[in-house]
């Protein structure tokens, strides 16, 4: 099972995606602005996710 992070982070990527578009459509640039920065924000916690399962990973490899 992935890490809580990646689900969150792909989740909080969507909602950045559906507020820039509604920025966009509502002509209202600092609600594009938010949704850029809320996938940004997105996609570095599902990296910082994956991260973690990768450790978790070689973690698991190395016990004996």
């Amino acid at each position: 099972m992935p890490d809580k992070d990646v689900i969150e982070g792909v989740v909080k990527n969507l909602e950045g995606r559906v507020q820039e578009a509604w920025g966009d459509l509502t002509d209202n640039p600092q609600e594009k602005a938010a949704g850029q920065e809320k996938q940004a924000k997105g996609k570095l916690q599902e990296s910082a996710g994956h991260l973690k399962d990768a450790a978790h990973a070689a973690a698991d490899s190395v016990k004996p």
